[in-house]
């Protein structure tokens, strides 16, 4: 996409200042079990309409939520833009040894410590939304 110009600061006066819009590459997101469609769903949306791929990896406790987003995503959405895989503690560990390009987690403290050190050993960005 082209450059955006941007409006200049007292900072940035004597710059020329733009924005450039670029996708990170492939996304994963794992989702909540609470509120398990929309915090799921919430970060995958941007992400996909910003231009990644996503791997989508929802909450094993919210088991029907985790079949419908299996059956219906890649029945409507490019199957080469999200890929969605269930399972628990053993699917995840093996998702967070790969490397991705961002990382979104929702969940507790504990397993968003998991993940933060899981994306510290590849300089991955990430957004831990913990509580």
């Amino acid at each position: 996409t082209k450059d955006q110009v941007c409006e200049k600061s007292p900072l940035t006066i004597l710059d020329t200042v733009f924005m450039h819009p670029e996708p990170f590459g492939t996304v994963l997101v794992i989702g909540a079990w609470n509120f398990p469609l929309h915090l799921t769903l919430a970060p995958v949306l941007p992400a996909i309409a910003a231009g990644n791929c996503v791997i989508l990896k929802p909450s094993e406790i919210s088991p029907a939520t985790a079949k419908a987003f299996e059956d219906l995503i890649p029945k409507y959405v490019d199957p080469k833009c999200i890929k969605v895989v269930c399972g628990g503690v053993e699917e995840t560990t093996e998702l967070l040894k790969e490397k991705f390009d961002y990382i979104f987690y929702t969940g507790s403290t504990m397993v968003g410590k998991i993940v933060g050190a899981a994306a510290n050993k590849h300089l991955t960005p990430c957004t831990l939304e913990l509580g």
